[in-house]
């Protein structure tokens, strides 16, 4: 299909500016994703207004020949918001918030960035949790999970979704929470873009308290050794208390987040300041917002991105001794192994409440190089494939999806188990049996486990899955 004509089907009930082609002199920054490694050229880049609007775009989509992609934020690492030859749905002018503090919930347009959910819940002394990443979609993020500085106390973000508004594949307009659709509210939370366009979201706030931040580094030669006291330390943490950790060529960075009652927050994070001799550091007390947004610089737009990410239970002295080597051949100056602290209300969550997967972990990892220069890629990616799976081979089954710079039915197999799987692809054939929404980590249509699946690709890898295993 031309270009032309494909913009035609859409001009018809979409004023011009909402219709970007390659002529045009926005198309080539709209274009553009987050992880400068994807580089593009859809056909046709729509910017809908309203959720009217979204529902006659995925109608019309679904009669093309052409794929489909549906960007929120552009943040993934594969580049799923973006596609060549396709049409691109750009959420970005969906980005109204509206905050009720009288009942604690906060309605979220599919197109706001985490900052402006920050923003507009922090006026009220409000939190709703989520990533660390301010220029981050906040739906992408939801709907493969979302955890943060404050997760363990409130839970992730989708344990804290109590219903969406949402265009399926068919156009139809809904409402899902979990009494109106309980199965498909379960796989919305974690399944990822799988389901249907999510152009709204109801989230549950819960009240945030005063911010307490410690932040200490340590030298390379003392990183296993930070790591493993770290992981004695964060055992019997309070849930107010979580702590990330960044291991790069320079050393570890420790920081250890408090929210509630200020009183308790120093003395808390100050555990962290001596892990293997006196850290370099202190304590801070930043807002919440400009807490978020530390991590936006280093992770900027356009910037090169791989990861591999995975959950462990408590840092084993092997695990902190593989964590020390990878630091020791970091590619760049950015390249590191990032961490982040579960467990606590993350872990009160039954592992078959939501499709996302991972409730039992301690830990969530992700080895991810960071850099610009693209002579730099084959030597960054075999870092970061090298590193990662050598980290995975002493970690706990599962993987998070969000998070994965590798694509296809391995990495997502891996992020939610056969049963799950069996689960979503059954509720995959039931909502979009076609599979238009298939950029993604995606489940592929099926009535089953290793039932008929309505891709010949999939078939196949389901027979060389039987053939393995004897069945």
């Amino acid at each position: 299909m031309t270009t032309s004509a494909l913009a035609a089907d859409f001009l018809r009930f979409l004023p011009a500016e909402a219709v970007v082609t390659p002529d045009n002199a926005e198309y080539d920054g709209l274009r553009r994703v987050w992880n400068g490694m994807i580089d593009r050229l859809p056909l046709v880049i729509l910017r809908p207004r309203n959720v009217a609007e979204v529902s006659r775009c995925v109608s019309v989509a679904a009669t093309t020949s052409v794929p489909l992609s549906v960007r929120g934020g552009g943040h993934s690492f594969p580049g799923f918001s973006t596609c060549d030859k396709g049409i691109v749905l750009d959420l970005s002018r969906l980005n109204a918030i509206l905050a009720d503090p009288a009942v604690s919930t906060v309605n979220v347009e599919g197109g706001a960035l985490l900052g402006d959910v920050d923003r507009a819940t922090a006026v009220y002394g409000m939190v709703v949790p989520a990533g660390v990443v301010s220029h981050t979609g906040a739906g992408g993020l939801t709907l493969g999970g979302g955890m943060g500085y404050t997760s363990r106390r409130f839970g992730m973000t989708v344990d804290n979704l109590l219903g969406v508004e949402m265009v399926m594949a068919d156009g139809r307009i809904i409402e899902v929470d979990a009494a109106s659709d309980p199965e498909l509210f379960w796989g919305l939370r974690g399944g990822g873009g799988n389901f249907g366009v999510v152009t709204k979201f109801r989230f549950r706030m819960h009240a945030l308290g005063s911010v307490t931040v410690g932040q200490w580094s340590y030298p390379p030669e003392r990183c296993a050794e930070a790591l493993v006291r770290l992981g004695e330390i964060a055992v019997d943490a309070p849930l107010e208390l979580s702590v990330t950790l960044s291991a790069a060529a320079s050393g570890l960075y420790v920081k250890a987040v408090h929210s509630g009652n200020e009183g308790d927050g120093e003395a808390l994070v100050g555990r962290y300041s001596e892990l293997a001799g006196q850290g370099e550091g202190g304590v801070s007390h930043p807002d919440f917002v400009q807490l978020q947004s530390i991590g936006d610089e280093a992770t900027r737009w356009g910037r090169r991105y791989y990861g591999r990410g995975g959950f462990i239970g408590p840092i084993t002295p092997a695990f902190a001794e593989t964590v020390a080597e990878c630091t020791a051949t970091t590619p760049t100056d950015d390249s590191e192994i990032y961490m982040i602290q579960l467990g606590g209300a993350v872990s009160d969550v039954a592992e078959d409440a939501t499709a996302y997967s991972g409730r039992s972990a301690g830990f969530y990892w992700l080895a991810q190089p960071i850099w610009d220069d693209p002579s730099e890629d084959a030597v960054c990616l075999a870092w970061g494939r090298q590193y990662g799976a050598a980290l995975a081979a002493q970690s706990q089954a599962g993987n998070y999806v969000n998070e994965q710079g590798e694509t296809g039915r391995d990495t997502v197999m891996q992020a939610y188990g056969l049963a799950k799987y069996a689960r979503l692809s059954k509720l995959k054939a039931r909502v979009d049996p076609k599979n238009l929404f298939r950029l993604n980590q995606n489940i592929v249509p099926s009535d089953g486990a290793f039932g008929k699946c309505n891709d010949v690709a999939e078939t196949a890898a389901v027979a060389r899955g039987r053939a393995a295993r004897g069945s």
